[in-house]
């Protein structure tokens, strides 16, 4: 992925992502219908859902289903290839290279992502802000999957979770923990 800013470029090798299936999945945005803020999955496939979580967090999705048909895949981590000193700027917390796209938020974070590029074509070459390349895929018996991260109830069985394992930017696995009401 390269994400293009008036600094400079940033490109971003995926290790981890997850599916989201709208209507068919609880854990999906779009598990309720089509709403102003999960407009973007009803969309044209290639484009990004950026959404807005816990008040200070920004996450991405590419939209990857037929037109009409919400489904998405969370972009969770992945490695920066290309500016990284960008970066760094953005991820001031980050300890090292490795965490600074390690997990959604962070990924996001990295690559200067917010609302304002929610509906952004990803495919559309150069002239967009962010463009998803081919690149080299990892051979798929070298990808594991299992459940989604956090993902609770019927949602949570579903084993689309995809990462490469030992990749030191893959972000830990943890299962959903139910807020405790005080």
């Amino acid at each position: 992925m390269v994400r293009r800013t008036p600094d400079g470029p940033i490109e971003l090798r995926l290790t981890e992502v997850e599916a989201y299936d709208g209507a068919n999945d609880p854990g999906s945005h779009a598990y309720r219908g089509r709403t102003a803020r999960n407009s973007v999955m009803f969309g044209q496939p290639g484009h990004v859902y950026v959404y807005f979580t816990y008040g200070m967090w920004h996450c991405m999705n590419l939209v990857c289903g037929e037109e009409g048909r919400a489904s998405a895949v969370l972009l969770r981590a992945g490695e920066i290839t290309e500016g990284a000193e960008l970066t760094r700027e953005r991820r001031l917390s980050a300890r090292n290279d490795k965490e600074l796209a390690k997990g959604p938020a962070r990924l996001a974070t990295a690559l200067g992502v917010d609302r304002s590029l929610n509906g952004t074509d990803a495919c559309a070459g150069p002239d967009s802000p962010l463009t998803v390349l081919h690149g080299t895929p990892t051979p798929a018996d070298q990808v594991l999957n299992g459940p989604r991260t956090g993902v609770s109830g019927p949602g949570g069985v579903h084993p689309w979770r995809f990462w490469i394992p030992n990749d030191p930017t893959v972000s830990p696995y943890r299962p959903h923990t139910p807020r405790r009401r005080t």
